[in-house]
C-alpha cells in the first residue's frame, strides 16, 4: 500500500475525520454529513500526529448501511490480518493482539472466536448482570446525592465526581476486583484509551530511537497480565458469584486469560465512562426532550438508545480487506485500511429521519453505536442497566441538567470521552 488513494480516487479536501484533535472539539457531524453526500467511502491519509508516526493511509466508510455491510461481512473485511485499530500495529505485536476475539475473524479462526465468545457470554450472563441492579442503583444514588451536597457554587464536575466512579465500581464489583485495588483499573484505562490526549494520559514511553510505544504493546502490559493471573488464582481458592471466578473456572488459557481481562477493564469501564456523561451532556442541552423524560412521557430504555445513538462511546472500528472488493461503488484492495466511523453512522440520513435532534421517543433506533455482527458488543446489557439506572436516578433525585461551563472532550480518534462536565446540580427537582 501508499499513501495515496487507490484506483485513483481523490482525497475529498477539507474532510480529514483522522485527526484526534478534531475530535476535542466535537464530534465533526458536518464533515460526516457532507462524505455521506458526496464520498460515502473516502481516502483518508494519516499524517504524523502527536508524536506518533504517519500511518499509509485508510478509507472511511460513513453511511449506515455500508458500516453495517463492513461489521457483518468478516470474511471480506478482516479483524485479524490488521487488528481493530486505525494506526498499524507493530508487527511483532500482531501475534498477541490476535489473541483476543475482538482481533479475531469467525470463519478464520472459527474455533477460538466462537469458543471465547460463548465463554464470555457465560460469564456475562443476563441474571448474573441483573443481579447487580440494586447494588448499582444504590451506587448512582450515592454518587449524585454526594455530588449534590458537595456542589461549589451549585455546580459539579460530573465526571470526577460521578461517572468516572460509577462505571469503574460497577465494573469491579461485577469482575470481583477487590476494593483495594479498583485504581489500578482506572490507571490502565486512562492509560491506554487516553494515550492520544497529552492531558489525559502520562506522556508515551518511547523506544530508543525515541518512537512512541503503543500502549496495548505487551511490552507495557505487563502489570495488568501479572495482576489478571493473580487475581484468577485467588479466584479458584476463594470463588465467588462474578466474572472472574467464572473466567478462572473455565478451560481459558493463561493468554487468553490475561487478554480477557484486559478487554473487559478497558472496554468494560470505558463504555459507561465515556457513554454516561456524554448522555447527561445531550440531555442537558435539550431541556424540552429532558422534560419529556422527566414527565415520563418516553421510557427511559428508549431514551437510553436515543443518548447513545447521538453519544456512541467508540467512534471508529478498523478492519482490512481480505480481498479486493467494492464498496458503495468504490474498488478497495486487499490489504487496505477500511474504518467506520459509528457516529457518522448513527446520523445517516437514509435511517435516521431528523438524525440532529434529540427524539427520546425515536423508534425503531437501528443505531451501532455496540456494534453490529460477530463483534457486537457482550457487554451491551450491562451497560445499558448501568445508563438505565443512571438517567433514572437523576431524574428523581436531581435539577434538570444545565451546564455550568464548558464540557472538555478526550483528544481521540477511537473513543467518544468527556473528561470535564460541569453541571448544576443544585436546585428544584427537574
Amino acid at each position: 500500500m501508499t499513501d495515496a488513494p487507490a484506483h485513483g480516487a481523490d482525497v475529498p479536501g477539507g474532510l480529514d475525520v483522522f485527526d484526534p484533535r478534531l475530535y476535542a472539539a466535537g464530534i465533526p457531524h458536518e464533515r460526516y454529513r457532507l462524505l455521506r453526500e458526496r464520498h460515502p467511502v473516502a481516502w483518508q491519509r494519516e499524517p504524523e500526529v502527536l508524536g506518533w508516526p504517519a500511518g499509509p493511509g485508510f478509507w472511511a466508510v460513513t453511511r449506515h448501511a455500508d458500516t453495517v455491510r463492513v461489521l457483518r461481512d468478516h470474511a471480506t473485511y478482516s479483524s485479524w490480518l490488521g487488528a481493530t485499530q486505525i494506526r498499524d500495529p507493530d508487527p511483532a505485536d500482531l501475534p498477541f493482539l490476535r489473541r483476543t476475539m475482538l482481533n479475531q475473524d469467525p470463519r478464520r479462526n472459527a474455533g477460538d472466536h466462537g469458543r471465547l465468545r460463548r465463554l464470555v457470554a457465560r460469564a456475562f450472563t443476563p441474571a448474573r448482570v441483573d443481579a447487580f441492579a440494586a447494588r448499582v442503583r444504590d451506587r448512582a444514588r450515592t454518587l449524585l446525592c454526594a455530588a449534590r451536597d458537595g456542589a461549589v457554587d451549585g455546580a459539579a464536575d460530573l465526571v470526577t465526581a460521578v461517572t468516572d466512579e460509577y462505571a469503574l465500581l460497577n465494573l469491579t464489583d461485577l469482575l470481583g476486583v477487590p476494593a483495594a485495588d479498583r485504581g489500578l483499573l482506572l490507571d490502565w484505562t486512562v492509560r491506554i484509551i487516553g494515550y492520544q490526549d497529552p492531558e489525559d494520559a502520562p506522556a508515551p514511553q518511547r523506544d530508543p530511537d525515541g518512537k512512541p510505544l503503543n500502549p496495548r504493546s505487551p511490552a507495557l502490559l505487563g502489570e495488568m497480565f501479572d495482576y489478571a493471573r493473580e487475581l484468577a488464582a485467588y479466584k479458584r481458592t476463594h470463588p465467588a458469584e462474578d466474572v472472574m471466578t467464572a473466567l478462572a473456572a473455565s478451560e481459558l488459557g493463561p493468554g487468553e486469560l490475561e487478554m480477557f481481562f484486559f478487554l473487559l477493564t478497558v472496554a468494560g469501564n470505558d463504555t459507561v465512562r465515556s457513554a454516561a456523561p456524554g448522555g447527561l451532556l445531550a440531555l442537558a442541552g435539550a431541556p424540552d426532550a429532558y422534560r419529556r423524560l422527566a414527565r415520563g412521557d418516553v421510557p427511559v430504555e428508549r431514551a437510553v438508545e436515543e443518548l447513545l445513538r447521538v453519544h456512541p462511546p467508540v467512534l471508529s472500528f478498523r478492519r482490512t480487506a481480505a480481498a479486493d472488493t467494492v464498496l458503495a461503488g468504490q474498488p478497495i484492495r486487499a490489504g487496505d485500511k477500511v474504518v467506520v466511523f459509528h457516529a457518522s453512522a448513527n446520523h445517516d440520513e437514509r435511517v435516521f429521519e431528523a438524525p440532529g435532534r434529540l427524539d427520546l421517543g425515536r423508534s425503531p433506533n437501528p443505531h451501532v453505536s455496540f456494534g453490529d455482527g460477530p463483534h457486537v458488543c457482550l457487554g451491551a446489557h450491562f451497560a445499558r442497566l448501568q445508563l438505565r439506572t443512571l438517567y433514572e436516578q437523576w431524574r428523581d433525585l436531581m435539577p434538570a441538567p444545565e451546564p455550568a461551563g464548558p464540557p472538555k472532550r478526550l483528544t481521540s480518534n477511537f473513543i467518544n470521552g468527556i473528561t470535564r462536565l460541569p453541571l448544576r446540580v443544585s436546585g428544584p427537582r427537574g
